[in-house]
Order: C-alpha cells, then sequence, then structure tokens
C-alpha cells in the first residue's frame, strides 16, 4: 500500500518493463497444471508446512446475516521440479451457505512492495475490521477489532494475500528472498499462487476478480497479463484503488513536469480543507476543483512546458495564480521556480502553525519538525512522520495480531511483517532508465479479455497517488473506443485509504459490489 513511508523502498528508479518473466526456477514463468494431489505430496517431502487454521463464524453484512469459513494457512511457491521455493500466508473467508465452486472470488493484496495485506484486509474488505472515528481519526490505544458492516464478502469469496516477506511469509530455507523482490518477479509469484489456490480450492469455474492498492494496483496490472497470458486464467474485473500505473505521473524530477499540474489539484482540496483558499473558492470542493483542473491543464502545463522562454510577467501571473489554488504564497511559489514538490508543500501549508499535513491523507496534520536542507528538496523526509500514517500503523498492527491469533487461531511466534524493507532494493531489471508504466499491461488484458472490467478508485485528498494522476493515466491507456466503458472512475472524500472514513468505506463497497453484481 504505501509507496515512501517507513520500511518501504524509494519506488522512484522507474522503468517500463515486460510483465513476462519467470522468476528464478520456472521455465518460461508458469508452474504448469500439476495436480494438486502431486504438488502436496512434493511440498510435503521437501518443508514442513504449518498447520491450516480453519473456524467457522457468523457476521451482519448491511444487515444481512452471513455465515462464513475462515481458512488461515500457507500455500507453497513450487518450481516445475514441485520444490517448494517460498511459503506464501494467505486468510481467505468463504460463504458457508452457498456453493463456491461458481460463486465469485476475489484476491486482494496492498503494496508498497513491502506491504502486507493488513490495510485492506482489517480496513476495507474483510468480515472485521480496526475501529476508527467517523472521519479516520486515530482512537486510543488499545486497539479494537469491531464487525466490518460493509465487508465485500456477501458479494463475493475473498483471498487477501501476503506476497513474500510479507506477513507471515518467506522464503523456504536455502533460497534466497530477492528472487521474489522485484516487478515481474513479484508479477509471476502472486500470479503462481493465485493458479495454486485456485487449483487446489476448486475454483476455476468461479469468476475471478483482484483488488489491489497503491502499488498493488501496479501488481494487479501486471498480474491481468500474466494470469491471462501465461496461466490462461481471464479475470472478470479488477479493483484499482489509489493507483500508480505509470510511475511517471508521480515523480517530479529534472526534465519531468507532468507531476507538478498532476498534483496541483489535490494541493487545491488540501488547501481547502484547511481553509487556506480565498473566500470564493471555500464554497463548493467540487466546483473549486474543477477550476483548479482546468487552469493545471491549461495555462500551469503550458508554462511549465515553456521553461525559460517564460516571460517575467507570465511568470508572475502564474505563481499568483497558484498561490491561489494551492494556498501557499506567491513568493514561495516563485522561489521554488513555479514547481512545488509534495514534499514542500506539506511543510509550507501549515507552516505558520507549525505542522506538517500527511501525505497518504492530507486531512490529517501533525506538529513539524525542522531538519534543516538535509533531504533533496530541502523538506522533511515521510520516513516514520507523516502524520497520516502514524495514525494508522499502531492499530492496524495490533488489531491484525489479535485477530489472527485470538479469532482465526493461527498462532506464529514470527513477526507478521505489516510493511517491512526487506524487500530492499527492489529490481525492475530486465529494463532501466525509464520509468516503469504497466499501462500497457492493462491495455492488453482488456483487448485480450474484452469482458474485463476495471474499477479505477481515487481519493481527493491523497497526496501519495493523487487523482488527477489517476485521471491521466486512465485518459491515456489507449483502450478502444467499444472498451471504454469498461472502465469506471469512483472519487471519495478522503485520503489514500478512503476506506477509513466511514462513508467512502459504504461508498467503495457500493462501487465495488457494481463491478462485481452489475448496477
Amino acid at each position: 500500500m504505501k509507496m515512501k513511508t517507513a520500511g518501504s523502498i524509494a519506488l522512484w528508479t522507474m522503468l517500463s518493463v515486460p510483465l513476462h518473466a519467470a522468476w528464478p526456477g520456472q521455465a518460461g514463468g508458469a508452474t504448469g497444471t500439476q495436480p494438486a494431489e502431486t504438488a502436496a505430496k512434493a511440498d510435503d517431502k521437501k518443508s514442513s508446512v504449518p498447520e491450516f487454521k480453519i473456524t467457522s463464524h457468523e457476521t451482519t453484512i448491511e444487515g444481512q446475516t452471513v455465515k462464513y469459513t475462515a481458512t488461515a494457512g500457507m500455500l507453497p511457491l513450487l518450481d516445475d521440479a514441485g520444490k517448494t521455493k517460498a511459503q506464501v500466508f494467505f486468510v481467505a473467508y468463504e460463504r458457508a451457505d452457498q456453493e463456491p465452486g461458481q460463486r465469485p472470488i476475489m484476491f486482494a493484496f496492498n503494496g508498497g512492495p513491502g506491504s502486507s495485506s493488513v490495510w485492506l484486509h482489517m480496513g476495507a474488505i474483510g468480515p472485521k475490521r480496526v475501529e476508527m472515528g467517523p472521519e479516520g481519526e486515530a482512537l486510543p490505544p488499545p486497539a479494537k477489532v469491531v464487525t466490518n458492516e460493509h465487508s465485500w464478502l456477501d458479494v463475493c469469496d475473498l483471498v487477501f494475500i501476503d506476497p513474500v516477506s510479507t506477513g507471515y511469509s518467506r522464503p523456504a530455507e536455502g533460497e534466497n528472498a530477492g528472487q521474489f523482490h522485484g516487478l515481474n518477479e513479484d508479477v509471476a509469484a502472486v500470479g503462481n499462487f493465485i493458479r495454486l489456490y485456485c487449483t487446489r480450492y476448486q475454483r476455476w469455474a468461479s469468476p475471478k476478480f483482484l483488488v489491489g492498492e497503491s502499488y498493488g494496483t501496479t501488481r494487479a496490472s501486471g498480474l491481468a497479463a500474466y494470469l491471462q497470458g501465461q496461466l490462461g486464467m481471464y479475470l472478470n474485473g479488477i479493483v484499482l484503488i489509489s493507483p500508480v500505473l505509470n510511475f511517471q505521473t508521480l515523480e517530479a524530477d529534472v526534465g519531468n513536469d507532468l507531476p507538478y499540474w498532476l498534483f496541483l489539484p489535490t494541493y487545491t482540496a488540501t488547501a481547502w480543507h484547511y481553509k487556506k483558499l480565498d473566500a470564493e473558492l471555500q464554497g463548493d470542493l467540487m466546483k473549486t476543483l474543477a477550476e483548479a483542473q482546468r487552469w493545471a491543464s491549461g495555462d500551469y502545463m503550458v508554462a511549465l512546458s515553456k521553461g525559460d522562454q517564460l516571460s517575467v510577467a507570465e511568470r508572475d501571473a502564474v505563481a499568483a495564480k497558484m498561490a491561489r489554488y494551492t494556498g501557499v504564497s506567491k513568493e514561495f511559489v516563485l522561489r521554488h521556480e513555479l514547481r512545488v514538490t509534495q514534499s514542500r508543500f506539506c511543510r509550507e501549508l501549515l507552516r505558520e502553525r507549525g505542522l506538517t499535513v500527511g501525505r497518504l491523507d492530507s486531512r490529517y496534520s501533525a506538529v513539524s519538525r525542522e531538519v534543516g536542507e538535509g533531504s533533496s528538496d530541502g523538506a522533511i523526509g515521510y520516513a516514520g512522520s507523516d502524520p497520516s500514517y502514524a495514525a494508522i500503523q499502531g492499530v492496524y498492527t495490533a488489531g491484525l495480531n489479535m485477530y489472527l491469533r485470538g479469532e482465526l487461531k493461527f498462532e506464529s511466534d514470527q513477526n507478521y511483517e505489516i510493511l517491512t524493507g526487506k524487500v530492499n532494493p527492489w529490481s525492475f531489471q530486465p529494463a532501466v532508465n525509464r520509468y516503469a508504466n504497466v499501462s500497457d499491461s492493462l491495455r492488453q488484458a482488456m483487448v485480450q479479455n474484452p469482458s474485463l472490467k476495471v474499477l479505477f478508485a481515487a481519493g481527493y485528498f491523497d497526496l501519495a497517488t493523487p487523482f488527477g494522476a489517476t485521471d491521466y493515466t486512465v485518459a491515456h491507456l489507449g483502450l478502444p473506443a467499444e472498451l471504454r466503458g469498461h472502465v469506471m472512475q469512483t472519487y471519495y472524500r478522503s485520503g489514500h485509504m478512503m476506506y477509513v472514513r466511514a462513508d467512502d468505506l459504504a461508498k467503495l463497497k457500493a462501487d465495488a459490489k457494481k463491478l462485481v453484481t452489475g448496477p
């Protein structure tokens, strides 16, 4: 889920990567279609698999009683010889009152890379969630786990996947974890987990869906091409929460002005939230955002493209307009040559109050700490200091650990890696020196499978993967006209994890339900 927070790698070595490579030990990138019992026997000989825990439960989802079975345990990643390369931890939920064989099934994961599936599992989709305030406010510890009245389990069965080195997932003894830590390698590993799960649990006949968040949307887009092209497993739908498909939209490098105008509408939303805009812009948020988007994609984009050819008068006018739409001073904008990075904005907006606003959700703020000019852009880093991450880290960590051992009865003394740096360095090989962009993988999957539908979900206050970048990505998918109606976009009055806000938790469920079951 996270992009630049504590324990996650800097996802800024950008490339354009074909998604068909195998991870080490696999010929042609697929594990084959060996029978489940053969795989199980090979695995039994080569590794000790922790015991599965299967428990029965009952809950209420949107007024409906739902009985379900929860399975927590490991599945192996096998090479073609049947040797175990890694053990992948998962938690699966199946309705007990319906035949699972043809019931829709959704595979869920977060991102990072280096994140477990805890955020979607315990925040948005699973039958239980950690309790937060109605706007996503952190509550005093200890954490509480409550019924998720907007779980997706009434609509489809759920499988939460922790990629290797996250959660309880680990490489097998003697195996190098680095073989799983890369864009292509990760896609192949998660894809082969899904294949084996569908084989062992007889879910090949089920309509299949993916849901990913943040870097998990990168993974999901790659998986669409891998599952269909390499494994012949066609999908029905994909939910992309806080998407990042084209990394050029996020990284403001010298020579890459794209993020500056794509981030600006989120700066506007943030300034609106803190009442930092002029009075005429502090009314209707949607009207204000529309105005800011028109200016950003018009005059501002053109001004950036002119570079040193921009006249002094033009520069002054652009700086004044930018100050109007962002809540920072004209002088600050000019000092940074009309190019205000996300981290600088987060520090500057509430500087007079001594506060920094959140990156994952700019509605959060916290006391700022002066650090001088030590970082690349002279602004505070976000390793452990993003107030919006601080609000969720403790409650989700405690909630997940309590829930697994207490309710699901899965006992392990290993540390459940919520968000780990053990995936460092993350590889984008074989391509180098370009921005990672899996948009074409998603486009290819949709062209190959014209029934595939995709939902893009973005938060107005997300400064990690801003909604403007999502809009740009969707507009540049290059889909044939007849397939463009298969892409849906929804927006939320919250941030990267829109589901922490009670109203958006319900809205996200309703939007996803339309994808799975139709309007």
